[in-house]
């Protein structure tokens, strides 16, 4: 039976999505769990208890061709790929040989994305992960527009909540990429490095705050990183910065940036995720 605060609270969130014009979770699940921040109501959240990944939360993407990035995966929907356990998402990159409608490739991971499941203009987004290492492995949880406003990437902005190369397991990076379409495109961030040891060892917290007008990069409650300049082609500030924007989670497997696996790269790789938990402020 609902109580009169569950009902207080279910107002609220209601009242919270329709102002921001997210698309929000209508039973975010396990929030009585969730520890309270002052000022800020939760509007989604997954915290990977049952058996098996939500579908009314993330979709999979399906393709072989990455990011555009020469990337060496396949990503895959298959239980191999990515599997909720435990409490925890995995997403598991796997050195193997695989075909599929795209062609053949020799390592398969998972990429999942809330687009139009969760979707977002400002707030505070925590993901709570324990993350892979090694040459060629690409971690990331980042964000994409849902409608690109502006046009094609970059124009339209992503957002890179965190981003870690596979031989430099103890750096994380936080990144917007904005301007003009590519390639007339740009980019500005920072990285935080762990004072001791490396992220695959044990989970961290890797926190985003989005207002108009700035963003705040944090890792474990210790800020690294603000911005508050960027700009799309002659659209007016804050823009591209000012639309809906949805979460994706992935494992690439080499590509521009981080280089290709080499001999000492050991797999399966896992990235594990504890939660997802995104706010708005009241």
């Amino acid at each position: 039976m609902k109580t009169i605060k569950n009902i207080i609270m279910l107002n609220l969130f209601v009242a919270s999505c329709t102002f921001c014009g997210c698309s929000g979770d209508d039973n975010p699940s396990d929030s009585s769990s969730v520890t309270e921040i002052p000022g800020y109501n939760l509007i989604w959240n997954d915290e990977f208890e049952g058996t098996s990944i939500n579908d009314k939360k993330w979709e999979h993407e399906v393709n072989a061709n990455g990011g555009g990035n020469n990337e060496l995966q396949y990503y895959t929907a298959r239980s191999e790929n990515s599997y909720v356990k435990d409490g925890s998402l995995f997403i598991v990159a796997l050195k193997e040989n695989y075909s599929g409608n795209e062609g053949k490739r020799d390592y398969t991971s998972a990429r999942m994305r809330t687009l139009n499941k969760g979707d977002w203009k400002y707030g505070r987004i925590e993901v709570r992960a324990k993350l892979p290492f090694g040459q060629g492995l690409w971690p990331a949880i980042w964000m994409l527009p849902t409608d690109w406003v502006y046009g094609g990437w970059a124009a339209s902005g992503e957002i890179d909540i965190m981003e870690l190369l596979g031989h430099e397991p103890e750096r994380v990076y936080g990144t917007l990429h904005y301007g003009g379409t590519f390639p007339n495109n740009t980019h500005s961030g920072s990285s935080y490095k762990l004072p001791t040891g490396n992220f695959s060892n044990d989970f961290h917290v890797f926190r985003l705050d989005w207002e108009e007008g700035e963003f705040r990069w944090y890792v474990d409650d210790i800020i690294y990183l603000t911005q508050k300049n960027w700009f799309s082609g002659s659209n007016p500030y804050p823009a591209p910065f000012d639309q809906k924007f949805h979460m994706l989670l992935n494992v690439a497997v080499g590509g521009n940036w981080p280089g290709s696996p080499n001999l000492s790269t050991s797999f399966p790789q896992i990235m594990e995720v504890d939660f997802v938990r995104v706010y708005q402020k009241k």
